[in-house]
């Protein structure tokens, strides 16, 4: 008896070995998916902050709580089971929704660029669209269900890279990667974000300390310095993230056109990355970064150009119409 349950714990044993390694792997995998993912995720938190600008101080972190359950919801409930049905069932969708997603983003940003060019034309646009939405929805609710948009596109695409990242996965451990990645990424996201847009009040803070002598002097001027830089570091991370969602948006759709043959536009980028990288061969690979970059940028803005007149005179009526019918039919 004695043997067996020397043998029996022996059993025991190897299994928690075995459990302790795929529990090892698995975070292995879960932390190579997400830093192939930290491009998206910085986009993802640049783009952020400029849904709260312009709300009450007492509104901004309820306002970052609800994008981040929105997102989490996102992926969670929509984009993790849809990433695992999608990669066993119909992994051709994948690369056309993604393109969708590209194109999305891309119109995102080149609308924010044109709001800042032409802004009397831009508003007008903006009118059309405000038009083709819900009436009575305030100016909150658009804001965050714009946000929670935008992230799902963000966020689709920081599943679809993490999926790719574990190909050799089974599907209990692609599932668990998945989850790990989706709840790091946005605890770690709307941290960072919460961070940025309470920073000014900190600083506000700080600067009424009451802390005596040297220390007391650098706190107060730190916190003043923090009060007059957060309004140009958010105008900068705007500009940063709207800047992230175009050339991310161009991007996808440049790899998209690879995948069905059409690989041109890939490599000519590519070669021009190639090419200033050698011209400049002491920081060759950030200078090829950023040439890349730019013709993705330069891609994205081409494409949403063109779907801003497309959906003001195309989209929206449609949607109107669509609204127009739903109520007579109700």
């Amino acid at each position: 008896m004695s043997i067996g349950l020397i043998a029996l714990l022996d059993d025991v044993a190897a299994l928690a070995k075995m459990a302790a390694a795929s529990l090892d792997d698995v975070g292995g995998q879960a932390a190579r998916a997400g830093a192939k993912a930290a491009g998206v995720v910085i986009d993802d938190a640049a783009v952020t902050p400029r849904y709260v600008v312009g709300f009450a101080a007492e509104r901004e972190l309820p306002i970052v709580g609800r994008i981040a359950a929105g997102s989490l919801r996102n992926k969670l409930m929509f984009l993790l089971p849809g990433a695992l049905a999608l990669g066993a069932l119909a992994p051709w969708a994948i690369t056309p929704l993604l393109m969708l997603g590209g194109a999305y983003l891309c119109y995102e940003g080149t609308e924010k660029v044109y709001e800042a060019l032409v802004p009397h034309q831009a508003h007008a646009h903006e009118a059309q669209i405000e038009a083709g939405a819900e009436s009575g929805q305030a100016l909150e609710d658009r804001r965050v269900a714009s946000a929670i948009k935008t992230d799902f596109i963000l966020s689709a695409e920081i599943m679809a890279i993490t999926l790719a990242a574990v190909p050799e996965g089974g599907f209990w451990t692609k599932e668990v990667v998945l989850a790990i990645v989706a709840i790091g990424i946005t605890v770690a996201v709307y941290g960072c974000v919460a961070l940025i847009v309470k920073a000014d009040d900190a600083g506000v803070a700080m600067a009424r300390s009451t802390a005596p002598a040297v220390l007391g002097r650098l706190i107060r001027g730190f916190g003043r310095a923090l009060v007059k830089g957060m309004p140009v570091f958010l105008k900068l991370l705007g500009i940063v993230g709207t800047a992230a969602m175009i050339w991310v948006g161009g991007g996808i759709l440049v790899h998209g056109l690879e995948a069905y043959g059409l690989p041109w536009l890939g490599h000519a980028i590519h070669e021009a990355g190639a090419w200033a990288a050698d011209a400049v061969s002491p920081a060759g690979g950030i200078v090829a970064w950023f040439v890349t970059a730019a013709g993705s940028g330069l891609v994205g803005l081409v494409v949403g150009g063109l779907l801003i007149p497309v959906t003001s005179h195309v989209l929206v009526p449609a949607w109107k119409g669509v609204s127009q019918l739903r109520e007579k039919a109700a």
